[in-house]
């Protein structure tokens, strides 16, 4: 820890821009005591999703592969696409680099190795089979009589195919094949044969990449200025079984940064863990990391960086890989950010974006929220919600400015502040933006919808230091972004407006009936559901919740006729 420490503030040449910026904000330092180095990777991968820190490698794209599940604890199991790993006891196969090619793959099992397909844990009792008995491609356990041992061979078969052990498995339908053949069950025999030739055709398809005849991975990674392409070759028995790519943006990253990151990311679940990874760029803390991944994995982890040999060229071909992919993606594609800090005309490129709305009725009630974007995703640990407090008339530029100083004052800005409205919105928020006493502003932008009366077709883009909007095209990536921005801040600030005023209307009318306290006023709410929910109901249902008396119950039904009297005759 201290020789980590001591390469960011005793450097010894000229840091990274990104490490500038970092110690440039930084004020303290925490440290965390653990009793072990595993304990602290286990800390640190926590707190990384906990808090996404800005200047860590973090691997923004937080969709989860699909992979197959065989839960071995039931007597008749089934294979399901999951996409969520969980330390259950069940066995997982994958990952898959897409939904596609996981049920391609399914498909293929379903063929050739007919587990039952219905849902649920157990086999359901039905009256006849389903139709994929009748295609014999499952066995119907639901209604036909299916030794245990038998099904057990069978998920045994599915499990040497998943596992890339084709050669073993044909080994044992040919046995088997013989066995029924020897026994005069020449149909039995004969489908076992159909099954046999089906998977010969799909190891025909499969090449050998590596004599070794083991379970490896092998991570490549390719780097053209801030961006970093890593592709994950999985080989599985010596056959390339699967291609994973991830593609993020790193300010200032060392490609041995990159990838000491990804590793302790990628791998943090456990349970998918192979024996061997081979790495094309060395990481720092190696036998750390492996005695933490051997811990995960339940058996010992190997973290290589191969210099020659086959190898070697595994670790090539995921570089290759990775370098086409970053070669055939231009770069303005590549970067959905980077086009938004050219069309905004910033000065640095914009990984957190805030969108700022206010919603009020006639000046009553009014409340602002932000709506927080981190690389053109929603980042919902950063939606705030505000009641405006020191504005008390109609008056939104002076609302907006108020919410946007209360949002800086709390530190942590974002790179951009998108406000909903015009050029005086833009203006009154630029003005406090302005007044911040530190080098690390935000950027104000506008976005306002098109007037279709003005023939104007796409919505407007205001920046400051212009006078007319940007020219953007309606389909500009870059303008969609910002209305979807727009849209979820005014989503929100509607939403939350509406709320209090519900509750405004429902505390004002129920807290003035006498004996009406907060529990039997909630008792109410839950039984009717609502204000008019409760005006249909009379004395004597209003009396039948425990608590409320017959007297109270009339109370509340006399206010409730007394409000509507009012309502109609103010209409």
């Amino acid at each position: 820890l201290r020789k980590r420490v001591l390469s960011y503030v005793k450097p010894s040449g000229e840091p990274p821009g990104k490490t500038r910026l970092m110690l440039r904000k930084a004020r303290t330092l925490e440290t965390i005591l653990t009793e072990t180095e595993n304990e602290a990777f286990i800390l640190e991968d926590t707190l990384i999703k906990r808090y996404m820190p800005r200047y860590n490698v973090i691997l923004r794209d937080d969709k989860r592969y699909p992979c197959l599940r065989l839960d071995l604890r039931h007597a008749y199991p089934r294979l399901q696409v999951v996409r969520r790993i969980r330390k259950d006891g069940a066995l997982y196969y994958g990952p898959f680099s897409s939904a596609g090619s996981v049920r391609a793959t399914l498909k293929l099992i379903e063929t050739v190795l007919p587990l039952r397909k219905c849902r649920g844990s157990r086999p359901p009792k039905r009256s006849r089979p389903c139709l994929n008995y009748q295609l014999r491609r499952c066995l119907g356990p639901c209604t036909q009589d299916v030794p245990p041992e038998l099904y057990a061979e069978l998920v045994a078969q599915v499990r040497l195919f998943l596992e890339g052990r084709n050669r073993e498995l044909l080994g044992r339908l040919r046995a088997a094949m013989k066995e029924a053949a020897g026994a005069l069950e020449f149909e039995k025999a004969a489908r076992i044969r159909d099954r046999i030739r089906a998977m010969e055709r799909i190891v025909e398809r499969q090449h050998v990449v590596s004599g070794a005849m083991e379970d490896w991975d092998v991570i490549g990674l390719a780097q053209r200025n801030d961006v970093f392409q890593l592709v994950n070759l999985h080989i599985r028995r010596g056959a390339l079984a699967e291609s994973l790519s991830f593609r993020f943006r790193n300010r200032g990253g060392s490609a041995s940064e990159v990838m000491e990151a990804f590793v302790k990311q990628h791998y943090a679940e456990g349970p998918l863990i192979p024996r061997v990874i081979l790495l094309s760029h060395a990481v720092e803390d190696v036998e750390a990391i492996q005695s933490w991944l051997s811990d995960r994995a339940a058996g010992k982890i190997s973290l290589h960086r191969p210099l020659r040999g086959e190898k070697r060229r595994l670790v090539s071909m995921a570089e290759k890989n990775a370098e086409s992919l970053l070669e055939r993606q231009p770069a303005e594609e590549m970067d959905m950010m980077e086009q938004v800090r050219k069309a905004l005309r910033m000065h640095r490129r914009p990984e957190r974006i805030e969108g700022m709305d206010i919603s009020n009725v006639h000046g009553n009630l009014a409340v602002g929220t932000v709506a927080a974007f981190r690389e053109g995703e929603p980042d919902r640990r950063g939606y705030r919600n505000y009641r405006i407090k020191a504005v008390e008339r109609i008056d939104d530029y002076a609302m907006m400015a108020e919410m946007t100083e209360r949002r800086l004052n709390k530190g942590d800005p974002p790179d951009l502040l998108l406000v909903d409205g015009g050029k005086g919105h833009l203006a009154a928020v630029e003005r406090v933006v302005n007044g911040l006493d530190t080098p690390d502003r935000p950027a104000v932008a506008a976005i306002a919808k098109r007037d279709e009366k003005l023939g104007e077709r796409a919505d407007k883009v205001f920046i400051p230091g212009r006078k007319n909007p940007l020219s953007l095209a309606p389909d500009h990536p870059v303008l969609l972004l910002l209305m979807r921005i727009r849209d979820e801040t005014h989503r929100r600030a509607v939403g939350y407006h509406r709320r209090l005023r519900g509750r405004s209307m429902t505390a004002s009318f129920l807290d003035a009936v006498p004996g009406i306290g907060p529990k039997r006023k909630q008792a109410l709410l839950n039984r009717f559901r609502d204000v008019e929910g409760l005006s249909k109901a009379s004395p004597e249902e209003i009396a039948e919740l425990p608590g409320i008396s017959m007297e109270t119950a009339r109370r509340v039904s006399k206010a409730l006729k007394t409000r509507e009297y009012c309502r109609v005759n103010s209409g």
